[in-house]
């Protein structure tokens, strides 16, 4: 099987590393790519989120599966022309992929399909997010309806905060404050079938303590061994199987991987937000504990017969993966800063380097061009042993002026 992926972030990475592990994947195509895929798969350039040209690459590469990977090029309608060509694409249709698209539509699909989430109003003036701000109190939950990169949601205790940050964007989603802890899951479908990845959570803040702005992740790990033991079933019965009706009902069905943000809260298990792809920095780790062939798996879901692919097969232990961000992220992250030291950190037993913000020179050299530039994942045993590697192998990785996170899977790993 000839797969072709699209995208050049730390997802695809991921996504590049599990395929080539697979023993039906014979070559794997990484569109754009960056400095750490070209080292798995062939780079090869092409604008991932132009549908025509996305398509003739994969025809003439003789391509049997598209994985997409971010949310632009799914919202651009991409994995529409590669099916339109009789090609298998991962992904799910522009219509569908609103789901992720608009906050909007994802909350009027939650409400037509009776999933539990939180109140929100749909705002488009100063008058209208004022009145929703004080409907609810804070802390105040304020999300840019449309695509924002991982950083359109702003979460703040100080309304003038939360309400320039309506005022920035066209249209807002203002909604109720969940408490709780907060999960994210992936779920792998055909549009009518669905298999649940291992639960695994995030952290979004750019400092410690889950201080700072929002950033589009700064660190993850899995599995969860405090959430409840029937977590995951109570989601495909109460939230996935709903959804997936719902957007089948409505003419879009959805296929590949719906990301289910969820808070568990003093009043139950509440959808935060659904995105249309594989969510980082959790792929990176998640996907480092996935036993079974992920083409096999992907191709399944691409072509409507996930009901006959075997249970999912997971290694024992935890893995953790921490963020390496790039001098003035979020803000204003600085580029072509000169990186070493990564066959050091993957010296280190379990862990391993995957790219995100990286370029590769012709020399062999790697340069930052990214915010957040690349991530370490490990695994071990224990959580413990997952933290411990990833962070041994970070301290080897030198690029003047990063940063990152020292409490990534802290409090879990101390009360395991």
């Amino acid at each position: 099987m000839k797969v072709l992926v699209i995208g050049s972030g730390g997802r695809e990475h991921a996504l590049v590393r599990s395929l080539v592990l697979d023993p039906t994947v014979t070559d794997v195509w990484c569109a754009p790519g960056n400095g750490g895929t070209g080292e798995h798969a062939t780079n090869i350039d092409v604008d991932p989120s132009n549908p025509a040209a996305v398509a003739a690459l994969a025809q003439g590469l003789g391509i049997d599966l598209v994985v997409v990977g971010p949310e632009a090029p799914l919202v651009a309608g991409v994995a529409d022309a590669v099916r339109a060509v009789g090609i298998a694409c991962f992904g799910p249709g522009a219509a569908a992929a609103q789901l992720e698209g608009s906050k909007a539509f994802a909350k009027d699909v939650m409400a037509a399909a009776g999933v539990p989430t939180a109140r929100a109003h749909v705002c488009t003036t100063n008058d209208e997010a004022e009145a929703a701000l004080d409907d609810f109190g804070a802390p105040y939950v304020v999300k840019d309806d449309g695509l924002a990169a991982g950083k359109g949601v702003v979460v703040t205790s100080d309304r003038e905060e939360a309400l320039a940050h309506a005022n920035e964007c066209d249209r807002v989603v203002i909604e109720e404050y969940l408490d709780g802890p907060e999960v994210s899951l992936f779920i792998i479908t055909d549009g009518v079938d669905a298999l649940a990845l291992s639960p695994a959570q995030d952290f979004k803040r750019i400092d410690d303590n889950d201080e700072g702005p929002n950033t589009g992740g700064m660190g993850a790990y899995t599995p969860l061994a405090w959430a409840p033991n029937d977590f995951v079933d109570e989601v495909i019965a109460t939230v996935v199987h709903p959804t997936l009706q719902e957007m089948t009902k409505r003419g879009t069905p959805f296929s590949g991987l719906l990301y289910v943000g969820l808070a568990l809260t003093s009043r139950g298990t509440r959808v935060v937000e659904f995105n249309a792809r594989f969510g980082d920095p959790e792929t990176q780790a998640v996907l480092a504990r996935l036993e079974t062939p992920l083409g096999e798996l992907l191709l399944a879901a691409a072509t409507g017969t996930l009901s006959e692919q075997p249970a999912l097969i997971w290694s024992t232990g935890s893995a953790v993966t921490v963020v390496l961000a790039a001098h003035g992220y979020p803000e204003s992250p600085r580029t072509g800063d000169p990186i070493t030291g990564l066959d050091n950190a993957e010296a280190v037993e379990g862990a391993m380097v995957l790219h995100a913000g990286t370029t590769r020179a012709a020399d062999g050299t790697l340069a930052s061009s990214g915010g957040r530039v690349l991530s370490v994942t490990a695994i071990g045993e224990t959580l413990e042993q997952a933290r411990s590697r990833a962070y041994e192998a970070m301290t080897h990785i030198d690029l003047d002026g990063s940063h990152y996170r020292t409490d990534i899977a802290l409090k879990a790993a101390h009360s395991a």
